[in-house]
Parts: structure tokens; sequence; C-alpha cells
């Protein structure tokens, strides 16, 4: 089955990127740190002191010895054996491969081919932490219990990972930290919200969709009908009919299709090798980012498509 990457880069850097940039599957976070005694103090805000202050040196020194290539937005699972630790849940995590006892924590790591450094990091609150979300009082005071023990202040609520990852945008941009390129999989990329968060941010991002994900053509746009005159106006509508990713990339036939390979580990061979056919997502425009890049991203980002799609790129 092809995989389908939607990507939506600003329009003076589609030039300089292969049209084979699909999947660009990034070194995986494999931990977390959480600085503080509280949930609350980890999501402490830079401005008001706390563990804010470190956390935004630290980013600026991360990004600075790193040099990033793209962040990645993702999130990693700590399990865990009993209740007691602040946002613990049966969840589903990666780390672990299945739904397990486990706290996860959603983070933005700035990487390259050989580095990942973590650059802001959030307690992912699952609903059953939240009070407000309670189906009755008694549930309601049991949570209120457990957050007190666990010292999460009552601002500290319930929040969907794909919006804790905008909130870490939010929070780096305002430390003047932009990111080049945003990547994410699946479970970030499935979110139309945060698709149009980036959007709206001016953040060119690939992430990764299913294939049976409905879009409207590139072409598509909404049409108003002509007011009759009586009864309530009407409202703009797509005209077009919707499909899933899958068709148009089965329709485009094998000729379409790309090879790709990455990997995990420092070995091209062996069990962490995956390849897959894909069908390369055209690039859409977008604002430009707030900041202008740095001097050498064109090519850093040609590159880096070039590695995933190992394809060769001429030299700027």
């Amino acid at each position: 089955m092809p995989v389908v990457v939607l990507a939506v880069l600003p329009t003076s850097w589609v030039a300089s990127l292969p049209r084979g940039l699909t999947d660009m599957r990034s070194p995986v976070p494999t931990g977390w740190a959480a600085a503080g005694r509280g949930a609350g103090e980890q999501n402490a805000d830079a401005g008001k002191g706390g563990c804010g202050a470190a956390r935004r040196r630290l980013a600026l020194r991360a990004v600075d010895l790193v040099a990033p290539e793209a962040w990645v937005l993702d999130d990693t699972g700590h399990v865990k054996d009993g209740d007691a630790s602040p946002g613990v849940a049966r969840q589903y995590t990666g780390t672990a491969g299945k739904v397990a006892n486990c706290q996860i924590a959603v983070s933005v790591h700035a990487v390259t081919d050989t580095c990942s450094a973590a650059l802001n990091w959030r307690l992912f609150l699952p609903d059953s932490w939240d009070d407000a979300l309670a189906e009755d009082e008694g549930q309601a005071e049991r949570i209120a219990e457990r957050r007190r023990r666990c010292a999460i202040p009552e601002q500290v609520r319930h929040r969907p990972k794909w919006q804790l990852a905008l909130d870490m945008l939010d929070e780096l941009a305002a430390w003047a930290l932009v990111p080049p390129l945003v990547v994410a999989d699946a479970g970030y990329g499935e979110a139309t919200a945060l698709r149009l968060g980036l959007t709206a941010r001016g953040i060119p991002y690939v992430v990764s969709v299913k294939g049976a994900t409905t879009a409207y053509p590139s072409d598509a746009e909404p049409q108003t009908p002509p007011y009759a005159g009586t009864g309530r106006r009407p409202v703009a509508k797509y005209r077009t009919p919707r499909s899933t990713l899958r068709e148009p990339a089965l329709a485009a036939g094998r000729g379409a299709l790309r090879r790709v390979r990455w990997r995990r580990g420092e070995g091209l061979a062996g069990p962490g090798r995956r390849q897959g056919r894909i069908r390369p997502a055209a690039p859409r425009s977008a604002a430009p980012p707030p900041t202008q890049p740095s001097r050498n991203a064109d090519q850093r980002l040609s590159h880096l498509a070039a590695r995933f799609c190992r394809i060769p790129v001429a030299p700027p």
C-alpha cells in the first residue's frame, strides 16, 4: 500500500527540493527529561522563572550546536507500574508497542541525520486526569485528589497531543526559534487542526497521513451559489467531491511511484531497515516563515530530501 505524505512548503523553497520529496523520517527521540517535581513545573512559562528560563537557554544552545535540518514532533512513553505518577494511564505508547500503563511526553526535537536534541517537551495529561471532564461528582473528587497529590496546577488541563505540539512551537517562537521544517508521523499528521495551525504560522511541514484520509484536489475552491433573493443566503461549499489519498496514489500507476528507504540506527543493512513504495506529494504554496531561513537553508533542505529519497541533487 502506498505511503502518503502531505507537504506544505514556501514557494521560495520548492525549486530547491527534488520532486521525490516524500517521507522525511528523522532520528527518533529516545527519551525525555522532566524538570521539577510536578507536571506544572514541566509546563512552566519561561517568562515566569522556574525551569522555563533554563529550558530556554538549553533550547537556544541546542539549536546553535545542532544546526537542525528539521524539527520533529513526536511523543515518548515511560512505562510505569503504579498509578501515582502525574499523567499515568493505560494508553498506547510506541516505546512498548502496545497499550500499557505509562506516562506520555510530547516533544519537539531538533534533528539532523546524525543527532537529535530536545528543544521543548510537555507531559500529556489524559482526560482521566482532568476533573472538569469527569462523568460524575465522585469521579471528579477522586481525580482532583490525584491532581493535588501530584501538585498539578489548576490551569493545567487535558489537551490533545497536537495542541501541545503547537503550544511548544509557539513558546519556541517566543524564544526567537523558528523551525526550518517540521516533520511528523501520522499520529500528528492525521490531525487536520495541526496542519492548519502550521500553515497559519507560516511553518513548512512534511507529515505522514493514512491512505484512508479524504481530501479535496489541490485546485479545488469553495464556491458560493447565487442568492435567489429569498430564504437564507447560500454559503460557500466545495463542489468537487472528496477522495481518499490512497485513490490518486493508486490511479497514478506504478510509473509514478518511487521506492524509498529509511533506516533506524547506524547501519544501512539489517533488521532496522525499512522500505516502501510511495507517490510524491505535490508541494503547495504557503506564507513564508516569520523569520528568514539561514543562508544555507535551501541547500540543507535539498540534501535532506535527497538522503531520504536516495536521488541525486544538483549542486547549488
